[in-house]
């Protein structure tokens, strides 16, 4: 673990979804090598990094664009959706997911989800964990939500987030649970403090923004934001 700045308590949790609550990333990084594969192009790290957590329709614009493939942003959306989709079945929760929300949800903090997703790919990717999910108070989908206009980096997603607790908090009481460094400027955009637990192709000078660094979720510092700890439980 490692912390960079002066931390606040806090009040309410809003954890992203892919990469930190489902472990997808796999998936549609197959899914994008696949295409990029057709035209002797590859999936860079460096790539990778750009794509994470931004929404279905950003992703696959910056993905024709970073790689310079030769088809449009919907052939390459349509074709990307059917194929990630084909993985979707059968997800798993990220080592410690379980652990980190069901000790908030035990400890009655507030915790919310803000997927980049659209409505329909959270459906299906959350089919084998209803019980999971209805332990948050709401779950916004900024692929489909009307209310969510720009996508991360844009703060728009978890300022939506934040309006629809039953308590609405003010932004620097929430802190936010994000794998990826667009995930991470939207939750600082938006006046919030960030944790980011890193795929390991994020480079360092990448995790920099984040609050709080750390390797799994049930490692988390919730104590230095003025939550209940986990440690021990």
């Amino acid at each position: 673990m490692s912390a960079c700045r002066p931390l606040k308590r806090v009040t309410h949790v809003i954890f992203d979804m892919d990469g930190v609550l489902l472990d997808t990333e796999i998936f549609y990084k197959r899914a994008i090598q696949n295409i990029a594969s057709r035209f002797g192009k590859v999936y860079s790290p460096q790539i990778q990094c750009k794509v994470i957590g931004t929404p279905e329709r950003d992703s696959s614009r910056i993905a024709v664009e970073e790689m310079k493939l030769p088809i449009s942003v919907d052939s390459f959306q349509n074709e990307f959706r059917t194929t990630a989709h084909k993985y979707m079945t059968n997800v798993q929760l990220v080592s410690g997911a379980f652990k980190l929300v069901k000790h908030l949800h035990s400890n009655n903090i507030p915790i919310a989800v803000a997927t980049s997703s659209s409505q329909e790919s959270f459906d299906l990717k959350t089919q084998n964990h209803k019980d999971f999910f209805s332990l948050f108070s709401h779950i916004v989908c900024g692929g489909s939500d009307p209310d969510v206009k720009a996508g991360k980096p844009a703060p728009d997603i978890f300022l939506t987030c934040a309006k629809r607790f039953s308590d609405p908090p003010h932004p620097e009481k929430c802190l936010v649970f994000e794998d990826a460094p667009n995930g991470i400027l939207a939750a600082l955009a938006a006046g919030m403090q960030a944790v980011m637990i890193p795929d390991a192709n994020v480079a360092p000078e990448l995790r920099k923004n984040a609050h709080v660094v750390i390797d799994r979720l049930d490692n988390a510092p919730l104590e230095l934001f003025g939550l209940p700890s986990i440690k021990g439980c």
